[in-house]
């Protein structure tokens, strides 16, 4: 069968005022309560709902001149509730509760304060681990509004020195838009939309997965931005024209999508919009506000946006509609009845437009129209046979003779069709199966089961691996035995998955010489990678003793401190992966 539709591009760059627009109203949130947590001025290197891999960005992400150890701020009156220490995430963070409902956080610090980094290393050196996660009581560490409470860093999951700043609500957890509370941004730029998406609904009903979608680049005119490269023509002019307009040949539903930035003064960044309506005719179907996302809900992020585009083109574009398996409702407060799609007059000219617009009013608007044709002239899709379909909000299982796994009623966003492929591999302990497409998101991890094509030994069993590829890149993770002879991983991602062995230690790579004379360093540094899974543990021993070694990356560190006195040394580091595998290194030095 073949879907037959035709297409001519258009739009007209005149400004007109779309009717029945509901009011835009923000959340009342106080204002003059938090300062800036730097005493240098505000210049954003990410905001909040910023599409980020996997999730929304859930605060600001405020500059520190490219350096570290800025000093950071009680934002306002408080007390520290939560010390956090992670090798990603966050890295150091330290979370403030303050008496008119909100928490705020600081995040990717280096170190605190001194009597706040007293603490820790106390609770570090008696827990033994450095990653610890502190609850503290109001009466621990109070602090007041303007106070030191640590220096800014480049911990965790950050490329780059900078504070991550968020206001939470403090009863629900959830992250708020930190600039609706009055923040010292300057922003005169309105976003820019750089394209425009068109979805169209197909006769198959697959679902989004398999939809038809059409890239259309934008460029600005005047007060709007229109498609490119086409004839620019006026509102009484373009209805006596037959080839400005987007025509399609078909009856079909649509919805659109758009790859959209914003910019503030004094910085190069990208950062996101703060809302987007969407109008045909003039009535509104969407509106889309990126203020209260909570993390139980930013995984979402994968249905909000074209996760399709973002895997093989990588390229932002935000969804003006909610697909059936997208829970993120507290962002739409307005949607159709047919959740953001729309059926286009098959006898009229619909107008569509987009307005966009940032915390600071600063709006953009897109103009396009879409007409129907008799002129059938472009085969778009053609389609031999029809695999087997995954439903969404129900649970769906696979199983053969080597492969079975099961999702859950919230793992899909919409119907899919569901490939598996085998390809003969002799370098493992089984074939590569090929489950689904790497570029269709699934939201819940599921128990994977693979049963090996060849007997594995019976002291290699808790070596086994199972590898991953998504046709760029290739990891593992331990894959623990299961009934008769399968073996089993928690994944969260399709694409092609096969057994393996993995009986090799990391290395470990010191950055000191044996029996150097350390006495001028500020600390001892590892290099540690893994080659098929991950570093799962590792410790540092000095003289016998514990001593507290610090993640950042495939970086290990520690920082001398009073545990290491002025004298010779022997010290120990393990580190161990996924499958159990050990590597040890001993260094001597003089301190």
């Amino acid at each position: 069968m073949k879907l037959i539709l035709s297409f001519l591009l258009s739009a007209v760059c005149f400004c007109a005022t779309a009717q029945n627009k509901i009011t835009d109203t923000k959340p009342d949130y106080p204002r003059d309560y938090f300062r800036n947590p730097l005493d240098i001025p505000v210049f954003l290197a990410g905001n909040f709902g910023e599409c980020r891999p996997g999730h929304f960005h859930s605060g600001v992400d405020i500059k520190t001149l490219g350096e570290e150890n800025q000093p950071v701020h009680a934002a306002a009156d408080g007390y520290i509730s939560r010390i956090k220490m992670e090798s990603g995430g966050f890295g150091h963070g330290i979370y403030i509760t303050h008496p008119n409902g909100y928490t705020t956080l600081y995040a990717h610090l280096n170190k605190f304060a001194p009597a706040i980094q007293k603490y820790v290393t106390e609770q570090q050196y008696e827990q033994k681990k450095w990653n610890v996660d502190l609850q503290l009581l109001p009466g621990q560490f109070a602090v007041k509004k303007g106070q030191q409470i640590a220096w800014s860093g480049n911990t965790g999951a950050s490329t780059a020195p900078h504070l991550h700043f968020e206001i939470r609500n403090t009863r629900t957890e959830h992250p708020l838009n930190p600039q609706l509370f009055g923040l010292p941004v300057v922003d005169h730029f309105a976003p820019v939309p750089a394209e425009v998406v068109l979805y169209m609904k197909n006769v198959f009903g697959q679902g989004f997965y398999d939809d038809r979608r059409l890239i259309f680049p934008l460029e600005k005119n005047g007060a709007a931005y229109y498609l490119a490269k086409t004839k620019i023509v006026n509102k009484e002019a373009f209805l006596q024209v037959n080839k400005d307009t987007i025509e399609y040949s078909e009856s079909l539903n649509f919805a659109i999508g758009i790859n959209a930035d914003d910019y503030m003064d004094g910085s190069d960044n990208t950062i996101a919009f703060y809302t987007a309506n969407l109008y045909v005719d003039d009535k509104l179907q969407t509106q889309i506000t990126l203020d209260d996302i909570g993390y139980d809900l930013s995984r979402y992020i994968n249905a909000y946006t074209d996760y399709t585009i973002k895997k093989q083109q990588n390229k932002w574009v935000q969804c003006l509609f909610k697909l059936p398996g997208n829970h993120l409702d507290p962002i739409y407060s307005y949607l159709n009845d047919k959740n953001g799609w729309f059926h286009c007059n098959d006898t009229a000219i619909n107008r569509i437009e987009i307005i966009l617009k940032d915390d600071k009013n600063n709006q953009s608007q897109v103009i396009f129209y879409l007409k129907h044709s008799k002129n059938d002239i472009a085969i778009i899709g053609d389609r031999q046979g029809i695999p087997a379909v995954f439903k969404v909000n129900q649970p769906n299982t696979f199983t053969d003779s080597f492969v079975n796994f099961t999702l859950d009623s919230k793992a899909l966003y919409d119907n899919i069709e569901f490939n598996h492929k085998t390809t003969t591999y002799t370098g493992g302990f089984s074939d590569k199966y090929q489950i689904g497409y790497a570029s269709v998101p699934v939201h819940n991890y599921f128990e994977l089961k693979i049963k090996p094509n060849k007997q594995i030994p019976a002291e290699m069993a808790t070596k086994v691996v199972m590898m991953y590829s998504d046709d760029k890149d290739t990891d593992g993770r331990a894959a623990s035995i299961a009934d008769n002879g399968w073996y089993k991983a928690k994944v969260r991602n399709f694409g092609t998955y096969w057994l393996d062995i993995d009986t090799t230690a990391p290395v470990i790579k010191s950055m000191q010489k044996n029996g150097s004379n350390l006495g001028r360093a500020k600390q001892i540094l590892f290099e540690v990678k893994d080659s098929m899974t991950s570093v799962r543990s590792f410790s540092g021993y000095l003289d016998g003793k514990w001593i507290c070694f610090e993640q950042h990356s495939n970086k290990f560190f520690y920082e001398f401190d009073s545990h290491c006195l002025k004298g010779k040394h022997e010290l120990v580091f393990k580190a161990e992966d996924e499958n159990g595998n050990e590597a040890v290194y001993k260094l001597s030095f003089v301190r």
